[in-house]
Formats: structure tokens, C-alpha cells, sequence
């Protein structure tokens, strides 16, 4: 069983991770009504991405024997200065959860928690990559921007994203 401190923190990460899903779902719906939609299908992958997170470790918490607390979702975002804005914030809020998922692993490692260690791992790994790809996007943004024609091919690249295979999207 994991302590007390470390069960509340797992919940709260549980709640950042669907945040995060909050947030990307909204980010996908300015997109789509600003007719972006191939960054909206982006996002709302991304969005399940983050709730699969989120259910990873609900599910940790349980084979462990230990309560899931779900808590209050603060409302995401809902207006964007711009596709780049959209972006920025996104990987703003990678950034974010890195930090998150960084503190969250010094804990574990303080609580001497190891099997909690173990699937930490594989957040930082996923952060890694998470803020990776955000970062590209940015920059690609940013370069395109003034380019109508360009922005267009962009989106529609995102578009091309499809869900893992393990999400059944």
C-alpha cells in the first residue's frame, strides 16, 4: 500500500492529467469553429491521450489497493488569439505537466514508494516526447504563420495524426 502523501499526490495528478484533456478538447473546439480542423483532430487525440494518462494511473492507484479521489475540473481556456496561440499554450501546458510528473517522481523516491517509481518512468519518458512534438509544432507555426497556403498544408498535416492503436480511437 502507498502512503497517505502519496496516494493525495497520484490524485492530484490524476486531476492534472484530466485537466489536461479539458484543455485539449477545448483547444480542439476553437480550432474546428475557426475551420482548422485537422489541428482540431490533433488536439482531440491529444485530448484522449491525456485521458488515458490520467486512467494509467487511476488504475496504478487500485492494483495498489488504494482510493481513487476524483476531483473538481477547473474550466480550460476557451478563446485563442491564433493556431500559433493554440500551440504555444499547448506546449506550455506540457511543460507544465513535466513538472508536475518530475515532482511527483521525487516524492515517490522520498516515500521510498518504488513500485510507484517504476510507472513514473514511463510519464517521464512520455513527457519527453510530448513536449518534443509540441515544440516542433510551434516552430513550424511560427515559421509559416504569414502564409495562408502554408498554414493550410500545416493543418493539414496535423490532420493526418491518427489515435495508437491502444487507445481505439
Amino acid at each position: 500500500m502507498l502512503s497517505q502523501v502519496m496516494q493525495n499526490a497520484i490524485n492530484d495528478q490524476i486531476n492534472n492529467e484530466l485537466f489536461s484533456s479539458y484543455s485539449y478538447l477545448s483547444m480542439s473546439a476553437w480550432c474546428e469553429y475557426e475551420q482548422f480542423v485537422g489541428s482540431a483532430q490533433w488536439l482531440r487525440i491529444q485530448s484522449q491521450e491525456e485521458q488515458a494518462h490520467a486512467l494509467r494511473l487511476k488504475d496504478f492507484l487500485l492494483a495498489r489497493h488504494c482510493r481513487v479521489t476524483f476531483r473538481t475540473i477547473e474550466q480550460p481556456e476557451t478563446t485563442y488569439e491564433s493556431l500559433v496561440d493554440v500551440f504555444e499554450k499547448s506546449l506550455a501546458q506540457e511543460q507544465r505537466v513535466t513538472g508536475q510528473i518530475d515532482k511527483l517522481y521525487e516524492l515517490a523516491f522520498q516515500e521510498k514508494a518504488f513500485a510507484a517509481l517504476v510507472e513514473l518512468e514511463w510519464f517521464i519518458t512520455e513527457q519527453v516526447e510530448e513536449e518534443k512534438s509540441a515544440r516542433e509544432i510551434v516552430h513550424k507555426l511560427k515559421m509559416v504563420q504569414a502564409d495562408p497556403s502554408s498554414l493550410l498544408d500545416m493543418d493539414r498535416e496535423l490532420g493526418q495524426r491518427s489515435a495508437p492503436p491502444e487507445m481505439g480511437v
